[in-house]
């Protein structure tokens, strides 16, 4: 993806997708540092210097086509961040990638995900004419896998032991999503603007 091209926020009826910007640093800070958060994302910082170094990787896989994040928002707050979604590993000549996500924990069991993740797949799908959404979530983490799964995922098959936490090694449920799948369900789009956003 070119670096000149305007960042795509994404509205949904309740939230905007943006970009996240340095501004977010102390709120992603907040989130990489809550075990509550971080405990199946496989990623937590201890310092606010440190989390700088999330904000750098959202910027380099935007910038090299591997990748975009997007912050999440309420519609009329759209400079408070609840969470964010996105797509990384992205292969664009095999039009595939994994998808993940993190919401503050205030925010779980309300649809707030539901709704985000069915806009970004809406836009990745149609958009980025990907063909394949892959994730990956720990069995112990049923409200994520139930998640996709109520978002149309399939569940490909179980990892065994390919992750280390910690000590110990941990499984991993495959799941995917082609975009004629996607299609086939009847999910209204999200509105799609690209307007260039702050840094």
């Amino acid at each position: 993806m070119s670096e000149k091209s305007p960042f795509p926020l994404i509205q949904t009826p309740q939230f905007l997708l943006r970009k996240i910007v340095a501004d977010d640093l102390c709120t992603i800070f907040r989130g990489m540092s809550d075990p509550r958060v971080t405990e199946y994302y496989g990623i937590s910082y201890e310092t606010l210097e440190l989390t700088q170094a999330q904000l750098d990787w959202f910027e380099l896989i935007y910038e090299t086509g591997t990748g975009i994040w997007w912050g999440i928002c309420h519609r009329d707050e759209p400079q408070h961040l609840i969470g964010t979604c996105g797509i990384n590993e992205w292969e664009q000549d095999d039009h595939c990638a994994e998808a993940g996500f993190w919401i503050f924990p205030e925010y779980w069991g309300k649809g707030v995900m539901h709704e985000c993740l069915s806009a970004m797949l809406d836009y990745c799908f149609t958009k980025l004419s990907l063909h394949r959404m892959q994730s990956m979530v720990e069995p112990d983490n049923p409200a994520s896998w139930k998640l996709i799964e109520k978002l149309g995922f399939q569940l490909e098959g179980i990892l065994r032991e390919c992750e280390r936490k910690g000590d110990r090694y941990v499984d991993l449920r495959c799941y995917s999503l082609l975009a004629r799948e996607w299609r086939n369900r009847t999910q209204p789009s999200a509105t799609i603007m690209h307007l260039p956003t702050s840094t």
